[in-house]
């Protein structure tokens, strides 16, 4: 039975929120609505949705902010959750980490313009390996830490040895990937992976990573082509389960070969406010279901509910609920239909 609780560790952010009409073509205009300031990142994001769906777990964040306002806001957030912060550091010479995040009102869309900030100089340095005492350890977003994507001569990855590290400390690992347009997946992921017992990751960020298109032609998810990517994961080196998230439906592939599928909550129009930082809701309730030992239908149901109680709000965690009132928008709502 897991006690020790679970540590993330990685991006930490505010995001900057600009609530728009439109995505406008290069040199034109669009009207921003509305404007707020979240926090944002794989760390703040999973390990608050964490201690809202469930006070009793035992959390803590490990990363960098700044020495400025936007710093002691985003730690002031998890610390307000129960969330042991005592693993973030504060350096003076780069401002926390930032995202300008345009969210499109009608549909929830949303792009990025990031800072990378104290987050660039964010490495392994700044983890105590020794004195990591949790059951499960997270870390987010690979392609977006900098000195963990660094080369390694033996592991591939400066990430590759950190994650074997903490291995080797009988503790359980996993990783998420952050969405962009590049060529670098392959080179930087793929050396994880063997060090991994879990992978949370969505179908843009997974089919890249293994040269597998997620979707048929026309646009629609490919349930055979998720099967192959997790396949192709496990064969990769992920030990336990290589979990697949997409707007329409949710994967789960075991060590034994087993595939399980959910689809995603049926929510009703107009009930989506913004969709930031709906990966890492799927995520905490993946994780929370790896820490719990639940079934691979219970993890996804989970999964499904909490990134369904997350585009409720138009920033990242404050449309987090209580597990069993997380799981009520399946009884209420259903799922969609493939």
């Amino acid at each position: 039975m897991n006690t020790k609780g679970i540590t993330i560790a990685g991006n930490i952010l505010t995001d900057k929120i600009k609530l728009i009409d439109a995505y406008p073509q290069q040199g034109m205009l669009c009207n921003i609505s509305k404007v707020e300031m979240g926090v944002g990142g794989a760390v703040p994001n999973t390990i608050i949705d964490l201690a809202v769906l469930d006070p009793s777990v035992p959390l803590k964040a490990i990363g960098l902010v700044g020495d400025d306002a936007e710093g002691r806001f985003v730690v002031g957030m998890m610390k307000d959750k129960g969330v042991d912060v005592s693993g973030i550091g504060v350096i003076r010479d780069q401002p926390t980490s930032f995202s300008d995040v345009m969210t499109v009102t009608s549909t929830g869309a949303r792009t990025f313009f990031h800072a990378r900030g104290a987050n660039s100089v964010f490495g392994p340095e700044h983890i105590d390996l020794d004195k990591l005492d949790c059951d499960l350890f997270h870390i987010g977003y690979l392609l977006l830490l900098d000195q963990f994507d660094r080369e390694d001569p033996e592991y591939g990855t400066v990430m590759a040895r950190t994650l074997h590290e903490v291995q080797k400390r009988g503790i359980k690992t996993s990783i998420d990937v952050v969405s962009e347009a590049s060529d670098r997946f392959k080179k930087l992921v793929i050396p994880a992976l063997k060090y991994c017992d879990y992978v949370v990751i969505n179908e843009i960020e997974s089919g890249n990573a293994v040269g597998v298109d997620p979707r048929t032609p026309d646009g629609r998810i490919s349930l055979e082509a998720l099967k192959e990517i997790c396949r192709r994961f496990m064969e990769l080196g992920v030990k336990e389960v290589t979990c697949i998230h997409s707007r329409e439906v949710g994967v789960y592939y075991d060590k034994a070969g087993n595939f399980t599928w959910s689809p995603a909550v049926n929510l009703p129009k107009g009930y989506i406010k913004g969709a930031v930082g709906a990966g890492d809701a799927f995520c905490a309730g993946m994780l929370y279901s790896f820490y719990k030992g639940f079934s691979a239908k219970q993890a996804l149901d989970v999964a499904s509910c909490t990134a369904g109680c997350n585009l409720s709000a138009p920033d990242s965690v404050s449309g987090m609920k209580p597990l069993a009132e997380a799981l009520e928008l399946l009884k209420i709502y259903g799922s969609e239909t493939l």
